[in-house]
């Protein structure tokens, strides 16, 4: 696979975080431009490309979008995959600047919430769905994913206080991050085991908490970035596969194991030379799945590794191993705006590696591996994607 020389990613933006709001998807996606093009000093004449994700823009689509926001692209795309869209629209439009097709291509994901619209979005969300889930009162992803919890847990001996782990250094990351919705509520060991049970072994801090947002970069040649002075930082690797290991009868690995190590190949590096690890988390065993299917542990072994690990973005605890893991506070803790939730860990790695992430600074982090993972279609999520980013330096 050809490496994305001369290509960097810029302009980190989250934007109007709420857990309800009256805007549409249109408002929270053109906010997030605006404040892209304001980071870069670009105007919207001076893009000419455009990547949109969202789940609800109702009759409206990435071109509609176009003549909404009086722009001129040449070239498009509209790339509804949830939690891997954000990755996916890094590749295609990586790839078309390198080919020449455009310069600066913005990549924006945005969702509404307005009251119980997740229900409708859910209810709907394909043929599966329709026919096979809400008709027997299984709508909505937390029934698939207490059935992977619940698999995860009697195959490989893993607890909630395993995945208390990842949920509780998320929300002490999220505190430090003032755009998390949930920044001002710590969380104990004893809150996350006993709150309210949602569906089987899930209880409502592994669930994450729809909401309304944007978030989005800049994707441009790296002459025109230094022509600008803009802080970036480069894709050193990236990859995708969908419908992987459609096989197994439980979810237990995604298709990140097919080409992990072509990820590390190709930049150069191996799984200990990685300072900061953002996985897609609506729920703690799907960041455990991550965390062993690219080669931070053994299948199996997530439990041990996340005990054994400080993931808190400034690592001061008393653990030998630190890997700074969501250092926003992800999903779990910053909340879910739809598509955009598929850009949250890319948007947060740019500021991490350009130095622009502020009270939740990871110190002397160079290397990041982003991770998504989306379309819970059935019983499983269709696509993974990953990159590994570096700071301008690498």
């Amino acid at each position: 696979m050809k490496d994305y020389s001369g290509v960097v990613i810029a302009a980190p933006i989250s934007f109007g975080y709420a857990k309800q709001s009256p805007r549409g998807a249109n408002w929270f996606i053109g906010n997030t431009l605006r404040e892209m093009l304001r980071s870069a000093g670009l105007t919207k004449d001076d893009v000419d490309g455009l990547a949109i994700s969202s789940f609800s823009l109702g009759a409206d689509s990435a071109i509609t979008l176009t003549q909404h926001f009086q722009m001129s692209p040449r070239w498009i795309a509209q790339l509804p995959y949830g939690g891997a869209a954000g990755l996916i629209a890094l590749r295609r439009a990586a790839r078309a600047i390198q080919a020449g097709d455009a310069e600066v291509i913005a990549c924006v994901g945005g969702d509404g919430a307005a009251h119980r619209s997740f229900e409708g979005i859910a209810a709907n969300f394909s043929n599966f769905t329709i026919d096979a889930s809400f008709p027997y009162g299984a709508g909505g992803p937390n029934t698939a994913f207490s059935l992977i919890t619940q698999h995860y847990m009697e195959r490989f001996g893993a607890t909630r206080e395993d995945f208390a782990r990842i949920a509780l250094d998320q929300r002490y990351n999220a505190n430090h991050y003032p755009a998390a919705l949930l920044n001002h509520k710590p969380l104990s060991l004893e809150q996350y085991l006993s709150a309210r049970r949602i569906a089987g072994p899930l209880h409502m801090f592994d669930c994450v908490m729809p909401c309304a947002g944007g978030e989005g970069f800049l994707m441009l040649s790296e002459e025109r970035a230094r022509h600008l002075s803009i802080p970036c930082c480069r894709i050193l690797s990236a990859g995708e596969l969908h419908n992987a290991h459609r096989e197994d009868d439980v979810q237990l690995r995604g298709g990140w194991t097919e080409y992990a190590d072509a990820l590390y190949d190709a930049a150069g590096i191996g799984p200990k030379d990685i300072d900061i690890l953002q996985t897609y988390d609506d729920y703690p065993v799907i960041s455990m799945l991550q965390m062993e299917d690219l080669g931070f542990c053994a299948k199996g072994e997530g439990p041990a590794f996340v005990r054994d690990t400080d993931m808190r973005f400034d690592s001061s605890g008393p653990q030998e191993r630190k890997l700074p893991h969501n250092t926003s506070g992800g999903q779990l803790s910053v909340g879910q705006a739809g598509s955009a939730a598929g850009y949250l860990g890319i948007v947060e790695s740019i500021r991490q590696l350009t130095g622009q992430a502020g009270p939740n600074q990871v110190s002397g982090a160079h290397r990041a591996m982003v991770s998504g993972f989306g379309m819970i279609n059935y019983d499983r999520g269709l696509c993974s994607a990953a990159a590994i980013l570096g700071s301008a330096e690498t």
